[in-house]
């Protein structure tokens, strides 16, 4: 279930309502009336929730978790277990994306600068034009600079500095945090499908967090997780300008460079430094105490240890090599003359 500090819960809703909702075609309709809580990936789903299969690489997934309820495409319907009400749609995807913004809604802010029911621990310092949300925290001895926005239900620790204009939203925030100007953590990650009358946007129901002694560099922007949350680990450094999206998760003593992008999923492990610019494609691991240089596209994983550099990147001895015997053919005698 999304975390209840960030997400209200507008369910349960029947299965004739989700139904009615996308368009879908419930396979046994004697299941109408069952009570649907909340949507939730197949990995975390459970009796009261709706899932979707669009893959059916991983039916044995959906046998394993044994949903309540899931989006399936036509002609697959073998494939749910027992007990589980199939949906039949030809966008399954789609169909759990409407179900999740009608069963989730992100908590927004009050009338108040400063919520009543807000939690300031004592010598906290809050500039001019600071907003502190619902049921937000800031521990002792933190300071928050002018125009910062600490949304609903967010933490922050003891002992942080948060900059003017910092945007906080769906996030934890461990102790001696340093977020500089303009930063935005919190915000939905970037994830759409299509939809009968055009793109819908997936419901992004997870969180940000932000363990002890992180630097955040100004304008840097951590998107929170699309179901699972985006994770920051203990005393990373990152510099200005930096993405990372939704579910990417990276370890402890990690540091990234200036306009380095981090794609959905990704995961680093503990010591992995980032050169300016680099950029990993989704869903790939990058083992601790790699290294990556600077303007390096990464499109696979890199072990533990290595350093690997270029465009796809690769090992960096490796792309040295061959742009050195690039420099050398280009230069020979008439290389480079018709």
């Amino acid at each position: 279930m999304p975390d209840p500090r960030f997400f209200e819960a507008l369910g349960p809703v029947s299965l004739a309502e989700l139904a009615e909702l996308t368009g879908a075609e419930l396979a046994d309709p004697a299941m109408a009336g069952r009570q649907i809580a909340a949507v939730a990936v197949l990995a975390r789903a459970t009796a009261d929730r709706v899932t979707f299969l669009a893959d059916t690489r991983y039916a044995a997934d959906l046998a394993q978790v044994r949903p309540g309820a899931c989006f399936m495409p036509r002609g697959t319907e073998h494939l749910a277990p027992e007990g589980c009400a199939v949906l039949l749609t030809g966008s399954p995807q789609a169909a759990y994306a409407l179900a999740g913004h009608h069963l989730h809604r992100p908590r927004r802010g009050g009338p108040s600068a400063i919520a009543p029911d807000a939690l300031v621990e004592a010598d906290v310092m809050l500039g001019p034009g600071v907003v502190v949300g619902p049921a937000a925290q800031i521990g002792q001895g933190s300071r928050i600079g002018a125009n910062t926005v600490i949304g609903p239900g967010v933490t922050v620790g003891r002992h942080c500095d948060i900059a003017p204009n910092v945007s906080l939203a769906f996030a934890l925030v461990g102790d001696r945090v340093r977020i500089h100007s303009g930063a935005v953590i919190g915000e939905p990650g970037f994830g759409a499908t299509p939809g009968p009358k055009g793109l819908i946007d997936i419901p992004q129901l997870g969180r940000v967090i932000i363990q002890d002694g992180v630097t955040i560099g100004s304008n840097t922007s951590i998107d929170r997780g699309a179901f699972e949350d985006t994770v920051i680990g203990e005393n990373t450094k990152i510099d200005n300008l930096v993405q990372i999206a939704h579910n990417v998760r990276v370890g402890r003593n990690c540091a990234i460079a200036g306009q380095v992008g981090l794609s959905g999923s990704v995961t680093v492990g503990d010591g992995a430094q980032f050169g300016g610019q680099a950029g990993v494609a989704d869903h790939l691991n990058i083992g601790a105490g790699a290294r990556v240089a600077a303007r390096a596209g990464v499109m696979k994983d890199i072990p533990a240890g290595e350093t690997w550099g270029g465009m796809p990147a690769r090992p960096i001895r490796q792309w040295l090599k061959e742009s050195a015997w690039l420099a050398r053919a280009a230069n020979r005698k008439g290389g480079g003359q018709g």
